[in-house]
């Protein structure tokens, strides 16, 4: 048998001269844990996600975000070795995303606002760029499952101090002059971090970390109800379902048990108020959205028409309002002193159909198809035992039921260039590389033997 370090010979009784065995791979050295490329994700996701230098403002001079993202870009680019290697990174979902990145610059050349459409490139490009970094820094699952409870850990923190921070009283019932989120992105952003915490709050190797894990659930779950979002209501109850019966790799009753936690919290916390709000989804007659200029179907409707006339590369990268404000329907009443509100397109699906033409659109569902995809395929019981620390098929359930909010969110919101959804898509495509990886370091290898 060859010495340790070298090749083992996996055979039950000796073979002949000539003939060939399967060899397994000695498993290699788990990576050491935190390392500087690390931290720099992590700040990075504390700060563009989480923004916690607003809610701290003695740290926002120290340009937490920008500072993480350089020295970032600076370690991946020296450390191109072993487990972070760009090139580990070419997937169907990398691809589309630096497609669609492409296209958002080619719209610069028609757009109506060419510096406005410009500065949404830039901030793109380095979003987009971060968003590789992540991915390329992540060495196997349990680096992954760091930078997820930062994510579950931050949004945590950010939704906890707006609750402390901020008295709702009488009408004055739901959220509004946040840090940075407004009530309805806020909302979008704790039902993309709810799954994550469910992953966490059914960890068995740290009782501290499940109880953490249970108390920022109770807190996002608060936060919910108090942005009196309904399309975060929406979102909430796709993420659930899913949650229930898409989440496989928990037992049933502890998918129910959670939940019910979850339902019992909000139960508890909802004012009358939240109801009616609510209730107004089941009579669009009495909704401001349905009968009013200003409302989303309108806008909607209006966003349509710049697809319409612009369909191959749209009003330019963040130019709907300014397309709202000049080249709208309600652009003819400014003429006669009426003002025109330049709003959102309140639906990330019109949003970037109207910026960035049919193109641009194919592209974005392109690219969601795509990362849903991966997610599925890590999700899959691999052929080859793991050890329970190694299955990334609960992560990518989490991680599927997030991107499942968000979706449904982003119907009613503007967040096609939002840092959380290319942070969502940085954890997919890190976690399909280290689900290739395993099953490389996993799979056999035949060997002659002389």
């Amino acid at each position: 048998m060859p010495e340790a370090g070298l090749l083992r010979v996996v055979e039950a009784a000796p073979l002949p001269t000539g003939s060939y065995a399967a060899v397994l791979p000695r498993r290699a050295a788990a990576p050491k844990g935190w390392d500087p490329l690390l931290i720099c994700v992590a700040v990075f996701i504390a700060t563009a996600v989480g923004r916690v230098h607003e809610l701290f403002p003695a740290l926002a001079p120290l340009k937490p975000t920008l500072l993480a993202s350089l020295l970032g870009i600076a370690l991946f680019t020296i450390h191109q070795s072993g487990s972070r290697r760009i090139g580990l990174l070419r997937s169907p979902t990398t691809l589309c995303l630096l497609a669609f990145l492409g296209w958002c610059g080619l719209s610069v050349i028609g757009a109506l606002n060419h510096g406005v459409a410009f500065q949404a490139w830039i901030d793109l490009f380095a979003t987009v760029t971060m968003s590789v970094v992540l991915a390329g820094s992540v060495r196997r699952l349990r680096d992954v499952e760091r930078l997820t409870l930062v994510y579950f850990g931050v949004v945590a923190l950010y939704v906890g101090v707006v609750l402390a921070r901020i008295q709702l009283t009488g009408d004055n019932w739901r959220l509004s002059n946040l840090y940075y989120y407004d009530a309805n992105d806020l909302a979008a952003l704790i039902a993309s971090a709810i799954p994550l915490g469910f992953y966490f709050a059914l960890d068995r190797r740290h009782v501290w970390l499940r109880v953490l894990s249970v108390l920022g659930l109770a807190i996002l779950a608060t936060g919910l109800i108090r942005s009196g979002s309904r399309g975060g209501f929406l979102a909430a109850t796709a993420m659930g379902l899913y949650v229930l019966f898409g989440f496989t790799t928990v037992p049933a009753r502890a998918r129910v048990a959670g939940l019910l936690v979850i339902v019992a919290v909000i139960m508890t916390t909802a004012s009358e108020q939240y109801w009616t709000a609510m209730r107004t989804m089941l009579a669009p007659e009495q909704d401001y959205n349905a009968t009013s200029e200003g409302g989303r179907i309108k806008i909607w409707r209006r966003g349509l028409e710049y697809i319409e006339t612009r369909p191959v590369f749209g009003v330019g990268a963040a130019n709907f309002p300014v397309a709202e404000g000049t080249i709208s329907s309600l652009a003819k009443n400014a003429a006669r002193g009426i003002g025109v509100r330049w709003g959102a397109a309140h639906n990330s699906f019109i949003q970037v159909a109207a910026e960035l033409g049919i193109p641009g659109l194919l592209i974005f569902v392109a690219w969601l198809v795509s990362a849903f995809r991966s997610l599925r395929r890590a999700g899959r019981r691999p052929a080859i035992p793991r050890r329970p620390e190694d299955d990334p098929a609960r992560m990518a359930q989490a991680l599927t039921a997030s991107l499942v909010g968000f979706v449904v969110a982003s119907v009613f919101l503007s967040l096609a260039y939002t840092d959380m959804l290319y942070v969502l898509v940085g954890f997919t495509v890190a976690l399909a590389k280290t689900v290739r990886l395993g099953d490389e370091r996993s799979r056999p290898r035949i060997a002659r033997i002389r």
